[in-house]
């Protein structure tokens, strides 16, 4: 067996994992990655490996940085299945829809731009074509039961408990040299927190021997779940009261629906400001049906809550907009208000304009509710850096900024370690990917009780021969 780590190599972005077993090519995720511009179309457009040999692509959830590149790897070649979860399916449509649009729509920005300065001009990373080719290449698969996508490679999804349809992936190979018992390879995927509403919690996986692990949070222990309702109403009174506008970034996918649900609670307990909330998002939108639709991913809490309230996804006071006009009166509008825009990161969509109009007076506010990469707008604001670069234009940060951690759908610290443990503390070998080199650095003492090798932190393009 040979894995090579194609992408969120001692980075966060851009999720790709190559499995080279028994003749057979599988590849863990097809990320976006994303950061520098010219570094990120670099990376989108080259792959490390011919995709046309590829078998076929194991997706363990519809987040962007895990399923925005699987259209340029369809345009590039690819015709096998990419196998998913139900939910993960439905709303990997919908994504890659959108993000093509996105794609098209940032090039024809970026080619106005390079046309008037007699630049050469650039190519959609993909189209709306190579979305659709890639949606009718996805194959469903239900939780917990094991599926054979290849001669001697048997699949089990597990619920990750990160966003609605997300899954561990444990793969079972059946190898010449090891007649016994197959191999057991565990991809956590992105693992979600214990005790965060709306979804089941993170399962665990036993006798496994590789593990690739996602690191994200692993220098970082986030505040209690019951904490997050107070702080975030504390934040919002405080700008409402000076009359401003909040701006929220969010991911359409997870981190929308998360806010609103704890939204819809404060409102519920008489904590919320009575102002205006918008979810200003198309995506947003069609993902909250979605979410809607899968109501067997929802947790025990989440139904009992339902018993009451049919709808956790809305509330007297909140409005979903859609339409490009309805978003663009925002901008015009005075506060006090609410807005949740994606992208989450701050790197294209909505919340850019939203920004535009509101970074640079004192009176706004800025909540950062999410990880931040490097080199990301997001992360330049969550650094409070005085100066930012918005669609081309500088703009003076004035705005306040806040920032609430704990509605990351990513594990902790703690979370890591109770999962590890209860992997049964055999693991073979482990490594550890998307993160930055202190999560990994602070991660790698806690899994390593449990590995009997040398805990690994892959660069980008190394293989390891197992």
């Amino acid at each position: 067996m040979k894995i090579t780590f194609c992408g969120a190599a001692q980075t966060v972005t851009g999720s790709q994992h190559l499995v080279e077993v028994n003749g057979h090519r599988i590849l863990l995720d097809c990320g976006l990655y994303q950061g520098r511009r010219d570094e990120a179309r670099k990376r989108n457009t080259h792959f490390h490996f011919d995709p046309r040999r590829l078998d076929c692509v194991i997706l363990s959830h519809a987040h962007i940085d895990h399923s925005g590149n699987l259209p340029t790897l369809v345009a590039n070649g690819f015709r096998g299945p990419i196998y998913c979860t139900s939910a993960t399916k439905d709303i990997t449509a919908v994504m890659l829809m959108d993000s093509a649009k996105i794609q098209q729509e940032d090039a024809a920005f970026l080619n106005k731009h390079k046309r008037r300065r007699g630049e050469p001009t650039i190519e959609a990373l993909y189209g709306t074509e190579d979305a659709e080719r890639t949606i009718e290449q996805l194959r469903s698969k239900k939780y917990f039961e094991p599926f054979e996508p290849l001669r001697g490679v048997s699949v089990t999804f597990w619920d990750a408990g990160h966003v609605l349809g997300s899954a561990i992936v444990q793969m079972d190979l059946n190898e010449p040299h090891s007649p016994d018992r197959p191999r057991r390879l565990v991809f956590t995927g992105d693992l979600g927190r214990r005790g965060l509403p709306i979804l089941r919690d993170p399962m665990t996986v036993r006798d496994v021997d590789i593990l690739i692990s996602e690191s994200t949070y692993g220098d970082h222990v986030h505040d209690e779940v019951n904490h997050l309702n107070d702080r975030l109403a504390e934040s919002l009174h405080k700008i409402v009261e000076r009359r401003g506008k909040v701006i929220i970034p969010a991911f359409s996918l997870g981190r929308t629906q998360n806010v609103v649900y704890f939204l819809n609670q404060l409102f519920g307990q008489g904590k919320l400001p009575r102002v205006p909330i918008y979810v200003d998002s198309p995506l947003s939108v069609k993902l909250t049906d979605v979410y809607r639709d899968h109501e067997e991913c929802f947790d025990a809490e989440t139904w009992r809550i339902m018993l009451d309230d049919r709808d956790v996804f809305g509330f007297f006071g909140l409005t979903y907009i859609s339409s490009a006009e309805e978003s663009r009166k925002l901008n015009r509008e005075d506060g006090p208000f609410v807005v949740i825009a994606s992208s989450g990161m701050c790197e294209a969509g909505r919340v850019l304009h939203h920004l535009r109009y509101s970074v640079s007076d004192p009176k706004n506010a800025i909540l950062i509710v999410g990880y931040q990469a490097g080199d990301t707008l997001g992360r330049r604001i969550a650094e409070r850096q005085p100066r930012l670069r918005i669609m081309d234009d500088w703009f003076d940060l004035k705005a306040d900024v806040y920032q609430i951690d704990g509605l990351s759908a990513h594990a902790d610290r703690n979370d890591f370690q109770w999962w590890y443990e209860a992997t049964g503390g055999s693991i073979d070998h482990a490594y550890l990917v998307h993160g930055e080199m202190e999560s990994m650095t602070a991660l790698a003492p806690v899994l390593q009780p449990f590995v009997k090798h040398l805990v690994q932190t892959p660069v980008m393009y190394e293989s390891c021969d197992l």
